[in-house]
């Protein structure tokens, strides 16, 4: 997909890699989930301890909902007025989180 994926030394960070864009980083933490009611799909975007992320520690969310091998690409500013635990119904109209499905680009600062 064109990026530099840094992964950081040892497991004392908050995000999961970094993604270098126009000479600056990107901090990712990636999450996964296979739990699924109907077809919404749950994930708990929680750190260290079951806490939310503060502010300031990680830029971006890549969900991947395993059954649908399908990811989303989320801003960090997008899942802040949620709770932790974020549903997903992917290919629904008008999905709160549809947008950012398979949203590489914004990773790429697209």
């Amino acid at each position: 997909m064109g990026m530099t994926v840094l992964k950081p030394y040892g497991d004392s960070s908050t995000y999961d890699v970094g993604i270098e864009v126009r000479g600056r980083l990107v901090r990712v933490q990636t999450k996964s989930t296979t739990f699924r009611r109907g077809g919404t799909f749950t994930c708990n975007l929680t750190g260290p301890g079951g806490k939310a992320y503060r502010p300031g520690t990680v830029d971006y969310f890549a969900v991947y909902l395993i059954p649908a091998d399908m990811w989303y690409i989320l801003p960090f500013a997008k899942t802040r007025k949620t709770s932790v635990s974020l549903q997903f119904t992917p290919g629904k109209a008008g999905h709160k989180y549809e947008a950012y499905r398979e949203a590489w680009h914004l990773l790429r600062g697209e």
